[in-house]
């Protein structure tokens, strides 16, 4: 039994594991094709860019599906509870992660799976553009609102470790967009998975 358990967990963290090169979305694409499907149904959906969404879940969890804030220590020793209830490739928090599965009636969505994860950012960026009438395509605004929330978003221009996120992850959407730019065709071309 502990034989089975033991290969199950390697093969759902196989599946599941961080690619190699998260800095470049070709990279990450060619390694994760259906990655490239969800993040391209979203676009659809939503009207989120593919690289705006890749940009917030580097930043959020570098593509780590069981990311989590790290434990505040006591005394600097002992660990204790983490600051926030964020999870998985979004980082989304529990009540807003509730939020979506009820305005979108995904019941079954899970905030370690990268299909969930790229859509919850599609639904949270175009609930930003219309409550805050900020632009999908405004990476560095967009980025703000996720990481402050729609009703601290206001507060943000006194917070230059936010702004400072947020110039990051305006400078990886820029790559992400030019490296796809380069890299779009094929993938589009690309139908079929070999397993």
């Amino acid at each position: 039994m502990k034989k089975l358990l033991l290969l199950i967990f390697f093969l759902i963290s196989a599946c599941s594991s961080i690619p190699k090169n998260t800095a470049d979305g070709c990279s990450i694409f060619s390694e994760r094709y259906l990655w490239y499907k969800h993040a391209k149904k979203t676009e659809r959906k939503w009207g989120t860019p593919i690289y705006i969404q890749l940009a917030i879940i580097k930043m959020e969890s570098d593509f780590d599906w069981l990311a989590k804030p790290k434990r505040q220590k006591i005394f600097k020793v002992i660990p204790y509870k983490r600051p926030s209830s964020s999870f998985g490739y979004s980082q989304a928090v529990k009540g807003t992660w509730k939020q979506y599965k009820q305005e979108t009636g995904n019941k079954f969505a899970t905030r370690t799976r990268f299909k969930d994860s790229v859509d919850f950012i599609g639904w949270y960026t175009n609930k930003t553009e219309k409550l805050l009438k900020i632009s999908k395509k405004d990476a560095f605004k967009q980025y703000i609102a996720y990481h402050e929330g729609w009703g601290n978003y206001k507060n943000y221009k006194s917070n230059q470790k936010v702004i400072l996120l947020a110039k990051k992850v305006q400078n990886q959407s820029n790559k992400y967009k030019k490296q796809l730019n380069r890299c779009s065709n094929s993938l589009n071309r690309k139908k079929y998975i070999i397993f």
